[in-house]
């Protein structure tokens, strides 16, 4: 790997270990400093590497190098904090300098309580997610932007604005003891769930972000199975969900970053291997007492992966769709309800459950509706397309759209 690629991969991979490990021992305060100190570490790796070469060890040579620099910026603050202040009072103190600790369980356990850290519902889950993408997964400020559609300006106001309520509300790095861990744990779940659906469902034309976001949320979901009283039946539950969801990410996306509908979506690209990991986790998630809508997504996810020929597939799927609104109502999932009404019961019944839904300025609404009429009614169906584009927000499904428009009108 050369210089010019480790680099990068460094970043994303050992970004978030340093800063966890720097806010453990020095406070979540401290959390722009550590980013600093993470930032020269890696701007002195890009010009030392450069001139010398890269070093035998990579990885440690930027602990070192990171533990340096956070030790001199502490000797220079406590010096004048403790030393040059109290002098000038006539008083004395004693110098004792921090230990940063970076061995692989200590990064572990600063990790874990970062996650804790950054879900907190203190910040809206916009700041959550963004604050999770830059700390806990090490993306940079374009990439985020470009994640979430958004730009460097806002990002940068939105982590601020973040780090300062945190600083406020004197949140710190302290794992949730038993009592506080169930309602903490379900935050972090919904804002790692959150932050898988911005990789999978993203409207970013960036296929590689896409990805990457999916992986990260997933790293961090293993993360927490890997510590006993975050290990749950959830937990689980979302990993499979995850796992299922990542099995189909690249039968779902175009070489142009437009999205394929299910129905024509080659099965030959769904990854096996991801989906029997989900199957595994899936099993584990019956542990719990009690079903979530993690376990409820978890398997009409997993029916998605199966073939078209199983017998009741989609009255599986739709029987679990109606216990995931009894549960918890939202106008997307009562969207996504409606084509497995059509696979049970028709494109007419499904219509008519459709028209009920509240959303008439989504474009995937009216996309849905639109491929419903298809085979019914053309004049309906051209309306449909007509108002999803007129509320489509990116380039490539707006000429997906207009494409299938002017084809339906040429016909």
């Amino acid at each position: 790997m050369t210089n010019k690629t480790l680099i990068p991969h460094l970043f994303r991979s050992e970004f978030s270990k340093i800063v966890a490990v720097l806010c453990k021992t020095f406070g979540l305060s401290s959390i722009q400093l550590a980013e600093d100190v993470v930032s020269d570490t890696f701007l002195k790796a890009t010009e030392t590497w450069g001139l010398k070469g890269i070093p035998e060890n990579p990885t440690a040579w930027l602990y070192r190098v990171a533990k340096n620099k956070a030790k001199d910026h502490f000797r220079r603050t406590h010096v004048y904090n403790h030393k040059i202040v109290p002098e000038l009072k006539n008083q004395s103190t004693n110098f004792t300098e921090p230990r940063i600790d970076l061995s692989k369980n200590n990064i572990k356990d600063s990790q874990l309580r970062m996650l804790f850290a950054v879900c907190n519902p203190i910040i809206s889950d916009a700041a959550q997610l963004t604050l999770a993408l830059r700390i806990l997964c090490g993306f940079g400020i374009k990439e985020i932007s470009n994640a979430l559609l958004s730009n460097k300006e806002t990002i940068n106001k939105r982590l601020s604005r973040a780090k300062e309520k945190l600083r406020r509300e004197d949140v710190d790095l302290s794992f949730p003891n038993e009592v506080e861990l169930e309602n903490r744990l379900n935050n972090v779940l919904h804002t790692l769930y959150l932050l898988f659906n911005e990789g999978y469902y993203s409207r970013s034309s960036e296929k590689t972000i896409k990805k990457e976001v999916c992986l990260e949320a997933m790293r961090l979901i293993h993360m927490l199975l890997d510590h006993r009283s975050t290990n749950t039946g959830k937990t689980n539950a979302l990993m499979a969900l995850c796992c299922f969801h990542s099995s189909r990410l690249d039968a779902r996306i175009n070489q142009d970053g437009s999205h394929i509908v299910y129905h024509k979506q080659n099965k030959e690209k769904w990854h096996e291997g991801l989906i029997g990991k989900g199957e595994f986790y899936l099993n584990l998630s019956a542990s719990g007492s009690k079903v979530t809508a993690y376990h409820l997504e978890a398997m009409i996810a997993y029916w998605h992966t199966r073939k078209e020929e199983i017998n009741d597939k989609w009255n599986h799927i739709l029987q679990l769709y109606n216990q995931l609104l009894q549960l918890s109502y939202s106008p997307i999932t009562a969207l996504n309800r409606t084509y497995a009404l059509a696979k049970v019961y028709g494109k007419e019944k499904a219509i008519e459950e459709a028209l009920k839904i509240k959303l008439s300025e989504n474009h995937l609404y009216h996309s849905l509706l639109a491929e419903l009429y298809s085979d019914l009614d053309v004049n309906k169906e051209i309306e449909h397309l007509q108002l999803a584009l007129q509320f489509v927000t990116t380039e490539n499904e707006k000429k997906f759209l207009q494409t299938k428009l002017d084809l339906r009108l040429s016909s």
